[in-house]
């Protein structure tokens, strides 16, 4: 009976993480394709970045290079021949938020129904990541590159300059930088599109 109990909830949460699964978007150099595929992606972070102060483009950037928008991302799984020895990090979902930080912001933001595999949670877990970097660091929310080298190395590791050291994670700071300038310019072309949230507005008279 006890086999048949650990059988029976294996296959529950196997059915479970199935029906979290989000088959990530073809079209990742363009923006205004994510959105139009994924409209609600807008909204969530539109919404972050109302309240946090993260804009949309550095949002969808840290989200593309943290994860090519999969929503199961994970660090690799690592190997001693053919033994498995766990996984670099505890990093999960979306935003690739490790499981100390990701706690903290339960802490503070409440932890039901959250999941880092879900976009509006991810979208709010960086926007706030970033608003608590601006306090106590003092980067600007529209420094892209700076702010992905405090969220990949931790506000800590970036005042100890840990990232000095590391070119492979200034090299990906750049690029992060890079993809958001060229969403900035891709949503300037479209974002007034996705701004009729209200069943009362109609596009392009959407604000």
């Amino acid at each position: 009976m006890a086999l048949l109990r650990t059988v029976l909830a294996a296959i529950l949460l196997a059915w479970a993480a199935g029906c979290n699964y989000v088959p990530p978007p073809q079209h990742q150099r363009d923006v205004c394709e994510l959105f139009a595929h994924n409209p609600e992606w807008y909204d969530y972070a539109r919404d972050s970045q109302k309240k946090w102060g993260t804009p949309v483009h550095i949002l969808m950037a840290f989200v593309r290079h943290e994860s090519s928008f999969r929503s199961d991302a994970r660090p690799p799984m690592r190997w001693l021949l053919f033994i498995p020895l766990g996984r670099a990090s505890s990093a999960r979902g979306y935003a690739q938020a490790q499981d100390p930080v990701w706690s903290e912001y339960e802490a503070e933001r409440g932890s039901l129904f959250r999941s880092r595999g879900d976009m509006e949670d991810a979208m709010d877990f960086i926007g706030w990541y970033n608003y608590k970097t601006w306090r106590e660091i003092g980067i600007s929310r529209s420094n892209a590159e700076r702010l992905y080298l405090a969220y990949h190395e931790g506000r800590g590791g970036y005042r100890r300059g840990t990232w000095k050291k590391k070119p492979q994670v200034q090299r990906t700071a750049r690029r992060v930088a890079a993809t958001a300038a060229q969403y900035r310019s891709q949503l300037a072309q479209c974002e007034s599109r996705f701004r009729c949230d209200s069943w009362y507005q109609v596009w392009p008279l959407c604000r």
